[in-house]
Formats: structure tokens, C-alpha cells, sequence
């Protein structure tokens, strides 16, 4: 489902605003972890603290992003080869309306995407098998969004039809891409970690940026700036609860060995 209201949010709003709600999954998925029981917040410790004021205001920031559109802070030319593709195929005005819808789906989707998180450690917990998962999980995801596409453009069969034009293209670089994208993630999170992954994620965002400026022609503005600082901010201080967190849990077992050691010590000299 986060594939289809991802999609939809794009073509209504642009990628500079999907890059900047995206960075809400994980104050998203610590409000459901705690509400499932998964993660405690104690208010004693400074990681819960963080984690809590980190979920605040990537929430802050998104209302920003979504309900305050704002004055264009920078403005690109469109590129040429696009001029000619918006006179073919029109796209969908920017007002503040199909922002506001774009933005609402965008977060949508990022719900879905924490949903799936969820589900996904329940399923990992009971059967620990990841490329099993993983496979099946895609093929699910490919099965529903391909009937969803039969009955939404049941009247329009022609739109089945593969060109050779940007829709060939796009259908082609994300097919490479989508592999690539999973072996880095899964190369990076084996020999580095989550954490070090997770703290470039913000960056997608002057990215996204660029690449709309000189691909797409698109504008920054105001609001997105603005939202998308609140939302990194908050990123980084959930992140770093977590990290916090996670290294007070390995001391934690590190004093227990110790312990456990030197009792064992204590019975053999006995």
C-alpha cells in the first residue's frame, strides 16, 4: 500500500517533499513500538528523553512541510527535454491543494512503511528466515499493486501498453536500481550497522534537491526548508536515543559477564 500513496504523493507534490517526510519513519515507528509494547519510555533515562523530543518534532516538522507551502526559496529553469514532455502530458498544477494532498499521502505511506516494520520484527521473531521473508513480502507487494492497477485503470487498457519514452525508462532504472539500493543497505548494516546507515538518511533530502532542480525543474520552498530542518533535527535525536540506548545495553551485559566471571572465578578457588 505505501508503494501506491508513495507514488500518488510524488505526482501530486515533488520528491523534495517526499525526501523530507520520509525522515519521520523512525518517530513514527517508536510511537508504535511503544504502543505494542516493543519499546519503554522512561523518563529517568536521557536516550527516552531524546527519543521522545525527537518524535515531537519530526511531527512539528511534517505539519510544517505539509500545511505550510511558503515562497519559493530557490527556483530552477526547467530542462529542455522536459518542456517538451509537460506539452505531451501535462502534469498536475502545484497549488497549495494538490501540496497539501501530496503531503498527506506521502505521510500515509511512511505510516505504512512503520507498520511494516512492525510486522516485519513479529515475523522475523517467530520464522528468522530474511530471504524467505524478503521474497515473499515482494511478491505480495507486487500481486496487490498489480490489482490495483486492473481495477483502477480497468477502462484504460491502453495504458498497459510499454513505449519506448520516460516510462521504459523509469521502469528500467528502477528495476536496476531497487537490487543495488538492497545490497548496499544490507552490505552497509552487516559491517557497519543500522546506526551508521540510518545517519545519512537526512541527506536524501539535499539530494532529492539537486536532482529535481536538474532533472525535473523543480522549486524549493519555504515550508519543505523549514519542515525538512525540524524533521533531520528530530531524526538525529531519535537515532541517537537509540544509539544511546543500545550502548547502555551492551555495558549493561558486559558488567553481567564480569560478575558472572568472577563468581566462577571465586567457586574454583573454593
Amino acid at each position: 500500500m505505501y508503494v501506491i500513496t508513495g507514488f500518488i504523493g510524488i505526482e501530486y507534490s515533488n520528491p523534495t517533499l517526499a525526501s523530507a517526510i520520509s525522515n519521520i519513519t523512525p518517530a513514527l515507528t517508536f510511537i508504535l513500538a511503544v504502543i505494542f509494547r516493543m519499546e519503554k519510555v522512561t523518563f529517568k533515562e536521557s536516550s527516552s528523553v531524546a527519543k521522545v523530543i525527537g518524535t515531537i518534532l519530526s511531527l512539528v516538522g511534517a505539519l510544517v512541510v505539509v500545511l505550510y507551502h511558503g515562497p519559493r526559496v530557490f527556483s530552477a529553469s526547467s530542462p529542455p527535454y522536459l518542456i517538451i514532455l509537460r506539452q505531451v502530458s501535462p502534469p498536475l498544477s502545484s497549488s497549495n491543494s494538490d501540496w497539501l494532498i501530496g503531503g498527506c499521502l506521502l505521510t500515509m505511506k511512511d505510516i505504512f512503511v512503520s507498520v511494516s516494520f512492525i510486522l516485519q520484527a513479529h515475523i522475523m521473531s517467530e520464522y528468522p528466515s530474511a530471504f524467505t521473508v524478503s521474497f515473499i513480502y515482494t511478491l505480495c507487494v507486487s500481486i496487490f499493486t498489480s490489482l490495483t492497477g486492473l481495477v483502477v485503470e480497468m477502462n484504460n487498457p491502453s495504458i498497459w501498453i510499454i513505449q519506448f519514452d520516460i516510462t521504459l525508462i523509469s521502469i528500467v532504472f528502477m528495476g536496476i536500481v531497487t537490487p543495488v539500493y538492497s545490497v548496499i543497505h544490507s552490505w552497509t548494516v552487516r559491517y557497519k550497522g543500522p546506526v551508521y546507515l540510518a545517519i545519512f538518511k537526512p541527506l536524501s533530502i539535499l539530494i532529492a534537491v539537486i536532482m529535481s532542480a536538474i532533472f525535473l525543474g523543480d522549486s524549493l520552498y519555504l515550508g519543505c526548508l523549514i519542515g525538512g530542518i525540524l524533521i533531520t533535527l528530530g531524526f538525529y535525536a531519535v537515532m541517537w536515543g537509540k544509539a544511546n540506548e543500545e550502548k547502555t545495553r551492551l555495558l549493561s551485559l558486559l558488567e553481567k559477564k564480569k560478575v558472572s566471571l568472577l563468581l566462577n572465578n571465586n567457586d574454583d578457588q573454593i
